[in-house]
């Protein structure tokens, strides 16, 4: 029998060709399903998380819960898995005196922002009252977030801006994206006309003197049939918020938050998103249809287990992004922590919640 000597070279070649591609190919199919990641710990409760990374642990920030037994404000959860959470902290004390005097009715503040830039942690954060837009949006800072760091001190920068009655907008739940040009944007919004948009002052973090514009990013349609709202309430058609934005690839993300949150088992939030070339939109869903009229695509949903997924950050990060929210017990009601891979097929994410049936994929 003829034996080319080319033969074990071939087929070493042909093997290691294998070996290289077998990986990127597995890889490449366990990227495309995103999936709940357990947690354990202090995660009852958690309300509107935001997440970033410093040093070696994950730092959380939430909502006051109304039922707190003390006056701390902006409670910080940290981890060093994202599977096992404890309490670490809170950012101040009690609600700063500034605030009562602005807006004696706040009893706790809300939505919680964080990043980092120029050295400093930015936190942005809400006060208002339930239902109305006399609202208003502040920042404080930080030159670290580990509180053994001699460093460790939150500033209180004071008020950003604020909404009125008789404002279109409510300026609550901030959040800031900077651009690929490194500028910094603010987006904010609930009910009333929805999700808006200011540019910021990148030195002071305060708004920009030079763009004084306000963008709407998206807003909810209104149907042909619509109950009354509530008293001194707005209309339930109206309800968008909790903006976030990341910029993927060749776009920027706006994820948002649909219906109702804060209503235990009646909860209705579900996660939406949707896409952009520029910062300040236009927004498109995967249709193509514009976010400024009521369009959005799916990314989490209820199920059996737990209700209105919502209020969610996005982190993206070399090791996998993920998306953090709160959902509510479907038996109780209880908020709690939850984070999803967050995975990227087609140029849209996709994301999970806990107790979705094997195999479906949001």
């Amino acid at each position: 029998m003829f034996r080319s000597p080319l033969g074990p070279l071939i087929l070493y070649t042909l093997v290691l060709v294998i070996l290289l591609v077998q990986p990127s190919c597995t890889m490449a199919g366990a990227s495309d399903k995103p999936h709940a990641l357990p947690v354990e710990g202090d995660v009852i409760g958690t309300h509107d998380p935001s997440i970033i990374k410093d040093g070696d642990v994950w730092y959380l920030f939430a909502t006051t819960s109304p039922n707190s037994k003390t006056d701390d404000q902006i409670p910080i959860r940290c981890s060093k898995d994202l599977a096992h959470w404890r309490a670490c902290g809170f950012v101040f004390a009690e609600i700063p005196a500034w605030i009562k005097t602005e807006s004696p009715k706040t009893t706790e503040l809300w939505a919680p922002d964080v990043s980092y830039f120029d050295g400093k942690f930015h936190l942005y954060y809400a006060f208002s009252s339930f239902g109305v837009n006399t609202s208003g949006i502040a920042l404080v800072t930080n030159k670290t977030l580990n509180p053994l760091s001699p460093d460790y001190r939150w500033v209180d920068e004071g008020l950003v801006f604020r909404s009125g009655a008789d404002d279109n907008f409510n300026a609550i739940d901030p959040n800031l994206i900077l651009d690929e040009k490194g500028q910094t944007w603010l987006s904010f919004g609930s009910f009333w006309s929805g999700i808006k948009m200011r540019k910021l002052d990148r030195k002071t973090g305060m708004l920009s003197a030079e763009d004084t514009r306000i963008y709407s990013l998206a807003s909810r349609h209104k149907p042909e049939r619509t109950e009354p709202p509530k008293p001194g309430l707005p209309p339930d058609y109206q309800a968008i918020e909790a903006p976030f934005i990341v910029h993927h690839s060749d776009y920027y993300y706006l994820f948002v938050s649909y219906d109702l949150c804060c209503r235990g088992t009646k909860s209705t939030y579900r996660t939406m998103v949707g896409r952009s070339r520029e910062v300040t939109g236009p927004y498109l869903n995967s249709e193509g249809k514009k976010m400024t009229e009521g369009a959005a695509t799916l990314l989490l949903n209820a199920n059996q287990k737990w209700l209105g997924p919502g209020g969610e950050s996005i982190l993206l990060q070399k090791s996998g992004d993920i998306i953090v929210y709160h959902a509510y017990d479907a038996k109780t009601g209880i908020p709690s922590l939850h984070i999803s891979t967050l995975t990227w097929t087609n140029g849209w994410p996709h994301a999970a919640l806990d107790g979705d049936a094997p195999g479906s994929r949001k």
